[in-house]
């Protein structure tokens, strides 16, 4: 089993930042694959971004391209989301999420409880 805690959100103001943290404990974190979800309210899940187990790949919704950076540290077992230049439509909460690094969530086996982010205009 993995436990992920997600951390880091908050409320910020259009064209702020926020990092995002996601801490995993409970098996071997340098072999998941990690994403990062993200569901507004009344909308579905989605999909923002992912990271492979070596950082070396890593793929993002077209939206938040040249906005977010993923990025880990298989040393402190934390997968990270640096969102920039934000917008009120990024408002949602964001669940990290381990095992795969594809779009479809329903090919991950692991998430957090999710943090949410605000942007206010």
């Amino acid at each position: 089993q993995v436990q992920l805690v997600e951390s880091g959100g908050g409320l910020v103001q259009a064209g702020g930042s926020l990092r995002l943290s996601c801490a995993a404990s409970g098996r071997t974190f340098s072999n998941l694959n990690m994403g990062w979800f993200r569901q507004a309210p009344g909308k579905e899940r989605e999909f923002v971004s992912a990271i492979t187990w070596s950082g070396g790949n890593t793929y993002y919704k077209d939206s938040v391209k040249g906005r977010f950076t993923i990025s880990r540290n298989n040393a402190k077992n934390t997968v990270y989301l640096q969102m920039n230049s934000l917008k009120p439509e990024d408002t949602a909460v964001y669940h990290c999420a381990g095992g795969s690094n594809s779009p479809r969530s329903d090919e991950y086996r692991y998430w957090g409880q999710g943090t949410q982010v605000t942007v206010s205009s």
